[in-house]
């Protein structure tokens, strides 16, 4: 009698899988490894003599530099310097990569009934589950070789290269296996894939408080264990043994929890509904409210958590112009004062701050393709529900809610930051800051409802419109991108509120083209097939 082996036909399953996604596992590998060899280019340039670089070295040890970028080793090095300045913020985005990609490959097959037909066939159990993980994991680690070939042609050491490319690779695996468990929990993709993203923004804001108060925090994130081994700045390579010894953990976890759930079933049951909707659910937009307070609810906590602590290290600028009597000489010159820098790291706080809750709208406004491709928008569609009704009920809830994020992430802001600095003027700074950007979030709402109306079956490529817009707001500078790259960017024509005034023609102009995007998007919607 024969014993059935529960990774039968995994290798099918991964070629299958690099079949269908060649495109899309091409273009976040590309896409990373072209930002880490392009910075490290501007780098280069940027710091041509020793003397610039330790001039920069002496001015970058500082909490609030330390809590945006990372710890501060081997600065007064080219490779130092790359490691700094790309360091957290690419490793978020392979941690997104090895999220969004798992998550797509498990539990949204799962969903949306492809991989029972796929268990009808001779395969393992854990078939599927053993095929996502080699498939993230060979992306995580065609990611780590690129960048350290990226670094070491561009004649940095090679060991530092080596380790800073395992160190992405290191950080992408363990969201992998993060994203495994999280998949066990719930039958919904979006809350699986939540849990996976509060757990990425949880080790990005350990591993800011950790860094910039010197302390054990930065030790319980994986974002912490890579930038810990030191790149360029003699390294060490036993932070990995984490990484590598929590990856393997989390996906023995992962396949013993599926063991235990019903294919499509999650190990936390759904709460049971009513056996009648209420009044409140007779209308799109009150039914689209229902099926996306979480997703509200989530991004607004941890755009909110990111918020506080960067609101609590605004008394570290002062310290960084006590550290550096040049600048304080300088904006004397200027006419400007201390107030000055706060303002400005406030306006910085700000934007990244929004910019990570506009991932939200992009989210909600996608909703409705997924809806459609899992067969939930025809019968809604076969009341008397208009489609138009339909559409503007679900971008109602993606604009409400990314204006409920933005508020609640400006008023933790405001809030910490006048309280460490005992002034209350910066809570309306902090409030106004963020909420500057609302113009810019609705043009990226824009850009999804466009692409789900005319382009339906490449509407994710609207979160190539986020990872644009993160490269220009963090590296923009840094790389010289040309005038006309950074005006793609909706963030980009955004006053630095309260350094700067606000334009109203660029806001007239941001409104314009949402609402030209948004135009566009509802007359293409109306008139295509559903589903297309």
């Amino acid at each position: 009698m024969s014993r059935s082996r529960h990774d039968e036909g995994t290798f099918g399953l991964v070629r299958a899988n690099l079949r269908r996604d060649r495109v899309r596992i091409g273009v976040w590998i590309a896409g990373i490894t072209a930002m880490v060899a392009v910075s490290a280019q501007s780098v280069k340039a940027l710091f041509p003599t020793q003397a610039d670089l330790d001039a920069a070295a002496a001015s970058s040890d500082n909490p609030a530099i330390v809590a945006f970028q990372g710890p501060p080793y081997g600065l007064d090095t080219v490779g130092g310097q790359v490691a700094f300045q790309i360091g957290a913020p690419g490793l978020v985005l392979v941690g997104l990569m090895a999220l969004l990609q798992t998550g797509r490959l498990t539990r949204s097959e799962e969903e949306a009934g492809r991989l029972e037909l796929v268990r009808s066939l001779p395969v393992g159990r854990h078939a599927p589950t053993l095929a996502a993980g080699i498939v993230v994991g060979a992306m995580c680690l065609a990611v780590g070789v690129l960048t350290a070939l990226a670094l070491a042609l561009q004649g940095l050491p090679l060991a530092g290269s080596v380790c800073f490319g395992v160190g992405y690779a290191a950080v992408g695996a363990v969201f992998m296996a993060i994203t495994l468990v999280t998949a066990q929990m719930s039958e919904n993709p979006r809350v699986a894939n939540g849990m996976a993203g509060l757990a990425l923004g949880a080790s990005f804001i350990l591993r800011a408080v950790g860094d910039a108060g010197e302390n054990f925090l930065s030790w319980l994130s994986p974002i912490g264990w890579s930038q810990q081994t030191r790149a360029f700045a003699d390294e060490r390579w036993w932070p990995f043994l984490l990484s590598f010894g929590a990856t393997a953990l989390l996906f023995v976890v992962a396949t013993k929890l599926e063991n235990h759930r019903d294919l499509g079933a999650g190990l936390v049951a759904p709460k049971a509904g009513a056996d009648r909707a209420t009044p409140r659910l007779s209308s799109p937009f009150a039914l689209a409210l229902r099926l996306q307070r979480g997703s509200v609810a989530a991004w607004a906590g941890g755009t909110a958590a990111l918020a506080l602590v960067y609101g609590g290290l605004t008394s570290a600028i002062e310290e960084f112009i006590d550290d550096n009597p040049q600048l304080e000489d300088f904006f004397a010159q200027t006419g400007g004062d201390v107030a000055d820098i706060t303002s400005s790291y406030l306006a910085t706080s700000a934007q990244v701050t929004a910019l990570i809750g506009s991932g939200y709208v992009i989210q909600s406004v996608l909703r409705l393709r997924s809806e459609e491709t899992r067969e939930r928008t025809e019968p809604v569609l076969a009341t008397a529900t208009s489609r138009w009704r339909y559409w503007v009920g679900h971008l109602g809830v993606a604009v409400g809610g990314t204006l409920v994020v933005l508020l609640l992430s400006g008023l933790v802001l405001g809030i910490s930051s006048a309280a460490v600095m005992g002034d209350g003027s910066l809570f309306g700074d902090g409030v106004t800051a963020v909420l500057a950007y609302f113009p810019a979030v609705l043009v990226m709402a824009g850009v999804p409802a466009l692409t789900v109306g005319l382009f339906p079956k490449f509407s994710a490529v609207a979160w190539a419109m986020l990872m644009l817009t993160f490269v220009v707001s963090f590296f923009g500078t840094l790389l010289e991108l040309p005038d006309w790259v950074l005006a793609v960017s909706p963030f980009d024509h955004i006053a630095l509120v309260p350094v700067e005034t606000m334009s109203v023609a660029s806001v007239t102009g941001l409104c314009l083209v949402a609402a030209a995007l948004l135009g566009v998007g509802l007359a293409t919607y109306q008139r295509r097939d559903i589903p297309a």
